[in-house]
């Protein structure tokens, strides 16, 4: 009796009609916001004042911050104001792998940042042999590659589920969560490996961070100048934040269990992750960067 699963219906926020238009102008305020300010911190870094590492890392962090909302955002949009919220079967697949691959890669790369401010912070004789270009290149490179597999293997057992009862997804894009609950099967064995998964991605990279900052913090505090103290650590501030941001709303998403939080409230969880974090994140940078800021001006 099973039928062959063509495509799945996204519901989003339609469960408050009265909302659809607000939502619709307020994400697209907030969509173009995210597209230019990632751009402009895209062009800034560019800049020959700022071919250091860590504006290298945040260029790349600017382009996965709009690929991560152009993945998701468009979509929403049509569906707010369209009456038909279809989405085929390989569209749930590449939406479900591109959202997990470049949420996981954004995770390897904030932990590279935070190897490239411990260098450095502790070892500033030796940052420029250590960050190369060719390491730079290297770190990202194999962000990405973590992120792919985390991804192919995210995805594929997904989808290795089977879908034959209703194929309607209660949230506004094709993530694991609501769809393993449209899957047939038992799948608490599933349900327990996302979370290892999840802990994975998220606490490996975290693990990594905590101690590049712990060695910082440490470092800073042997500084006498208390001037020099307060630039040190204003220059890993903006990070920091960054991390935190990511770690509460990944952390809120997919590590709470399922009575803890309500169907909405996930959903506007997960609607920070994928447009408010990736807005905030050039204003953070840029605000708290004195050297970004001056570059920004003599841009503008």
């Amino acid at each position: 009796n099973h039928t062959l699963l063509t495509e799945f219906v996204l519901s989003g926020f339609s469960s408050h009609p009265e909302l659809q238009h607000l939502l619709f102008f307020t994400i697209c305020l907030v969509y173009t916001m995210t597209l230019a300010g990632n751009l402009l911190i895209c062009m800034v870094t560019v800049h020959p004042t700022l071919h250091t590492p860590m504006y290298f890392f945040l260029c790349v962090l600017s382009f996965l911050d709009i690929s991560t909302a152009s993945v998701v955002v468009p979509k929403m949009l049509v569906n707010l104001l369209s009456e038909d919220r279809s989405i085929s079967y390989l569209g749930c697949v590449t939406q479900l792998y591109c959202v997990v691959f470049l949420a996981a890669t954004e995770w390897y790369l904030l932990a590279a940042m935070a190897y490239d401010r411990y260098v450095a912070v502790c070892h500033p004789l030796r940052y420029s042999a250590v960050m190369s270009p060719r390491a730079c290149l290297s770190l990202v490179l194999l962000s990405c590659c973590s992120g792919k597999v985390v991804s192919v293997v995210q995805t594929a057992w997904v989808f290795s589920l089977s879908f034959c009862g209703p194929r309607r997804i209660d949230y506004f894009f094709c993530d694991i969560p609501p769809l393993v609950t449209l899957a047939c099967a038992d799948t608490s064995r599933y349900e327990k490996q996302l979370v290892s998964a999840t802990a994975l991605v998220i606490f490996t990279p975290f693990c990594l961070i905590l101690l590049s900052y712990t060695c910082i913090i440490s470092s800073i505090l042997k500084i006498s100048s208390a001037d020099s103290r307060h630039k040190t650590f204003s220059t890993c501030s903006s990070h920091l934040t960054v991390v935190t941001l990511y770690c509460a709303s990944g952390t809120l998403i997919y590590l709470q269990p399922k009575s803890s939080n309500s169907q909405d409230a996930k959903k506007i969880l997960a609607l920070i992750y994928t447009t408010v974090i990736p807005t905030l994140n050039p204003l953070i940078y840029s605000l708290r960067n004195k050297e970004v800021k001056e570059v920004l001006i003599r841009v503008m």
